[in-house]
């Protein structure tokens, strides 16, 4: 494959969006060859747990994306839980969790993803989420967000697209299955919900994306590389991803004075509409 300059890149983001895509999905393929068998647990200096299947598919995807963009830095989960970071990201850089629910990857339920983003000047402008063991795809850019069905070998059918719905009188939320807070429960008695639906990993965007629930609070620890994948959906498809002060929310935090760098604040992910600030 030949590679794309940063220039490049800006001109043909639907390429580059297919490669992520390929990327994934191959990664993902990966992750369910170990998810069929046994696999030991490791846990990283931060107490979240990690498995080959974390380490085969950043692996994966790193190759393809330094092969094809050399010059775009790419920061992933592993490689930064081992002290590897780009010095300096520019303009343009990815940012990769390889295996994000990996508590659901260990547990068996089928909710983890792959994600792979594109930002550009903080803002997640291309974004693909992967859900192997459910055979989904989802990924947003240029021409908006769609979805598509994957088989075990890696193809996948005709891509249909998604819209994020306006805020409903009364909503359906989704909530984190494995970080659900007495904080996200205080902050959703604020609004007639309907339902509430708990789900792993950067699916919850998705399904705020597709029009099937309308906002996912998040307080407390998030990594960018958990949100960026699917907050590109979301945001292709209409909706956001926006701190409690209000502002949408952005990539590349550094230096932060009050946490480390990549470190989301709380956030209420929603769709074609915007939350009062909390």
């Amino acid at each position: 494959m030949s590679a794309l300059s940063p220039a490049d890149a800006a001109i043909d983001d639907h390429a580059l969006l297919v490669l992520m895509e390929r990327a994934a999905i191959d990664a993902g393929r990966a992750i369910m060859e170990i998810y069929a068998g046994d696999f030991d647990v490791a846990l990283k200096g931060d107490n979240s747990p990690v498995t080959h299947a974390d380490k085969a598919a950043e692996a994966i995807i790193l190759t393809a994306l330094r092969e094809a963009t050399p010059d775009i830095p790419v920061v992933a989960e592993e490689e930064v839980s081992e002290g590897r970071t780009p010095g300096h990201l520019g303009r343009r850089f990815y940012l990769v969790d390889p295996l994000d629910g990996t508590r659901e990857f260990v547990g068996r339920n089928g909710d983890f993803t792959v994600n792979i983003a594109l930002i550009d000047h903080g803002v997640p402008i291309l974004g693909v989420v992967h859900a192997p063991a459910r055979g989904m795809l989802f990924s947003g850019g240029p021409d908006g967000a769609r979805e598509a069905a994957v088989d075990a070998e890696g193809r996948f059918g005709p891509y249909r697209q998604i819209i994020a719905r306006d805020c409903p009188a009364r909503m359906v939320a989704v909530a984190s299955r494995s970080h659900r807070t007495a904080e996200t429960d205080d902050y959703l008695a604020g609004f007639d919900i309907a339902e509430c639906v708990s789900v792993g990993s950067s699916l919850k965007f998705c399904l705020v994306a597709r029009g099937e629930a309308d906002i996912y609070p998040r307080f407390g620890r998030t990594m960018e590389w958990d949100t960026a994948a699917g907050d590109a959906v979301l945001r292709a498809a209409g909706g956001g991803a926006w701190t409690t002060e209000g502002q949408l929310l952005l990539y590349g935090k550094r230096e932060q004075p009050d946490d480390c760098d990549f470190a989301n604040p709380s956030f209420i992910a929603c769709g074609r509409w915007v939350p009062a600030q909390s």
